[in-house]
Order: structure tokens, then C-alpha cells, then sequence
């Protein structure tokens, strides 16, 4: 099966019928690991799509948290709307599974469908133009559960979190770059104003361990 055990703190699965994105970010771990794959298609990472992958939620019974498309963007450029659609049918025929969609090009006419009640929604902030996501989601989302993932967190954001069911806060690696302290100090408060629920990234290296869940 294409559902993959994985390391990343808070899911216990990655899924990726959709494989490759443009966006062309420099601290892209995804892009890394794509270079030493096989599939001359991953190597080169553009938006692609892996048909024999969209049954294999449905064939894990047991519950899980699944990360889709941890290895591109489901809402990319490039994407096709039929593989958004079928990835939205898989997610219906596995209602004992939560999945979380996260993306950096939020806003399209997939991103603002009403997902099943087992999606969590999210955008990437990691500098300033994350802000114009965060107001997207907040504005557009029709998700039970928005969340926005903080990592790499390059800036001293401070949005609003109206809306917001749970942060994620993290440190860019390859090369390594922590966030001023001071920068999280703001985020987890405002978290803790609206009721989100609170994860830091082991790679943040905080003194204490925050690893919440949304409810």
C-alpha cells in the first residue's frame, strides 16, 4: 500500500496519490528526497498523479491520522481538478480515517469545497506572504477542523487566529533556523486566546513539551 509510516510528530501515516509541486521553496525536504526516488517523475517533481494509490485508505481498518500529499501540494499549480476529486472520493470511502490536507496555494475552487467532517484543512505561514493564507482559510474554509502549520515559522507573524482550531509551530532544518523564542512566546498566546489547540515541533527544541490536538 502507499500508505507510508512516518516520523513527522502528528500523523502516523503519509498518502501521496498526488506527487510534485512548483512552488519551489528553498528549504523543500520533499524536493530532496524526490531526487534519489526511482520514478523519473518524482525525480523531477512536478505535479503528478499515482492512480493505483487512491483505494489504499479504505483498506486500513484501524483509525489513523494521514498526512495527504506530505511530497506536493494538493491544491498546486498543476494539479488537476479530477485528481482533487478523486482524492475527495477516497476520503469519503474512509470515514475511519482523519486526513490532513496542507497547502501553501490556498483559495481555489477545491480548497473552498465542504470536506467530509474527518478533513483538517490547513496552509503553510512560514514569512509574510503566509499571512494572505492565514486570511484565506479564515475566510474560505468550509472544513471542521482549520489549522495553520507554522514551520518553517522565517518571521515574527501575528495574525489573528479567529477560526483557527490548532497551530503548529516548527524550526526549519537543512540548514538549521530557529525562530526567536519570542516569536513562538506570541503565537502560542493568541492560540491559547481563541481555544486552538497547540503543537511544537520537536525540531523547535522548546524546554517544554506542547504537542496538542485539535478536538
Amino acid at each position: 500500500m502507499s500508505l507510508n509510516r512516518t516520523a513527522i510528530e502528528y500523523c502516523d501515516f503519509t498518502w501521496n496519490p498526488i506527487f510534485g509541486c512548483v512552488c519551489g521553496c528553498s528549504y523543500c525536504y520533499a524536493r530532496r528526497l524526490a531526487k534519489r526516488l526511482p520514478c523519473p517523475e518524482c525525480r523531477a517533481f512536478k505535479p503528478h498523479v499515482h492512480p493505483e494509490r487512491f483505494g489504499d485508505p479504505a483498506k486500513r481498518k484501524k483509525p489513523a491520522r494521514i498526512f495527504v500529499c506530505d511530497m506536493g501540494d494538493i491544491f498546486g499549480d498543476g494539479v488537476r481538478e479530477e485528481w482533487i476529486e478523486r482524492v475527495y472520493e477516497a476520503i469519503v470511502a474512509a470515514p475511519q480515517h482523519t486526513f490532513q490536507l496542507l497547502t501553501k496555494t490556498p483559495g481555489g475552487p477545491a480548497f473552498q469545497i465542504r470536506w467530509p467532517s474527518n478533513v483538517w484543512l490547513g496552509v503553510t505561514a512560514d514569512s509574510w506572504g503566509g499571512l494572505n493564507r492565514i486570511g484565506i482559510l479564515q475566510n474560505t474554509s468550509r472544513a471542521a477542523v482549520n489549522f495553520i502549520s507554522f514551520e518553517p515559522l522565517l518571521a515574527p507573524l501575528q495574525p489573528k487566529l479567529t477560526g483557527i482550531d490548532w497551530i503548529i509551530i516548527g524550526a526549519q532544518t537543512r540548514p538549521e533556523i530557529q525562530p526567536e523564542r519570542e516569536w513562538v512566546k506570541w503565537l502560542i498566546t493568541e492560540a491559547r486566546r481563541v481555544g486552538a489547540a497547540v503543537f511544537l515541533k520537536d525540531n523547535l527544541k522548546w524546554a517544554v513539551k506542547v504537542q496538542e490536538f485539535p478536538k
